[in-house]
């Protein structure tokens, strides 16, 4: 193994944080909306999106700070999201990560446009990135857009809403997490293998890895909106339930749901095998997704 997770996490995690909110301070902006970008990037989390940008990368040999526009850019995009769902017309959250959700300190108005802020800066930093040539910087910008937009993440919290007080099927809650969580976690992946120089094959197979981390991901949310604690999850227990939302333990029951999650995980690490690379760093965070309540 390269390193483990838990040292390549303190590598790097701060420097992705000081990188992204060296960016926008170095931003030309009115000073209360700089104050509430700032505020919700500063607000903590594992970073998992952004360090498997650079994990990624450092399975294929290769240096991960070059990709550190790469995963700034997705972090302030997850960031985004996380403003507009804790929004009064969304999730309306009070708390984030044990502290006072954006617009809660901010005001609506003013977190909507901190949001559309990040969302589109993190294009800006793609475009802007020195370490990439032009061609990789449009197909890791169009790549994004994809994940992000209509298409993914968007997309997916549209049938998220539309489907609540609702009987979901299993197959159409996986869609929409597919679309609401899976897709920035595969453009995490897919994003340091580009840039890595990966094969048509490794692509392939990474995609397939990403694809069931998402979902174990999601599971594991599921779980731990049950058996978690707010502390872990940065959001009140149940709250799901609450908002009588279809989760995998409702709709699979709890024994359901964690036979679904091991069988996502044995995915993922089935799929690692097939790339020629030094992947441990991966397997790792593919294991701690699917247990990290303990």
């Amino acid at each position: 193994m390269i390193m483990s997770f838990n040292d390549f996490q303190t590598t790097y995690l701060s420097e992705v944080t000081n990188h992204m909110i060296g960016k926008v301070k170095a931003l030309d902006l009115p000073d209360h909306l700089k104050e509430s970008m700032i505020y919700s990037l500063q607000a903590g989390g594992k970073r998992l999106r952004p360090l498997m940008v650079l994990a990624t990368m450092q399975s294929f040999g290769r240096d991960p700070k070059e990709g550190m526009a790469a995963a700034s850019a997705l972090e302030m995009i997850h960031t985004y999201s996380l403003i507009h769902d804790d929004l009064p017309a969304m999730d309306d959250d009070d708390l984030r990560r044990g502290n006072p959700t954006n617009h809660k300190v901010f005001g609506e108005a003013m977190a909507i446009l901190a949001g559309d802020g990040l969302l589109t800066f993190s294009f800006q930093l793609l475009a802007e990135d020195e370490h990439l040539p032009d061609e990789k910087k449009v197909e890791l910008i169009a790549l994004l857009a994809r994940c992000a937009g209509p298409e993914g993440m968007v997309g997916g919290q549209v049938a998220d809403i539309e489907g609540e007080n609702g009987e979901l099927t299993v197959e159409e809650l996986q869609s929409i997490h597919v679309r609401k969580t899976g897709k920035l976690l595969m453009f995490s992946v897919m994003a340091g293998a580009i840039m890595s120089d990966a094969s048509p094959g490794e692509l392939a197979s990474l995609e397939e890895f990403a694809y069931h981390v998402g979902l174990a991901f999601q599971i594991q949310d599921d779980i731990l909106d049950i058996e978690g604690s707010e502390e872990l999850i940065g959001k009140p227990v149940g709250s799901d339930e609450s908002k009588h939302k279809s989760t995998y333990p409702k709709l699979l029951t709890m024994s359901g749901a964690k036979e679904k999650l091991a069988y996502h995980l044995n995915g993922a690490l089935d799929s690692l095998k097939r790339v020629n690379r030094d992947t441990d760093l991966l397997e790792e965070i593919a294991n701690l997704i699917a247990v990290r309540n303990h």
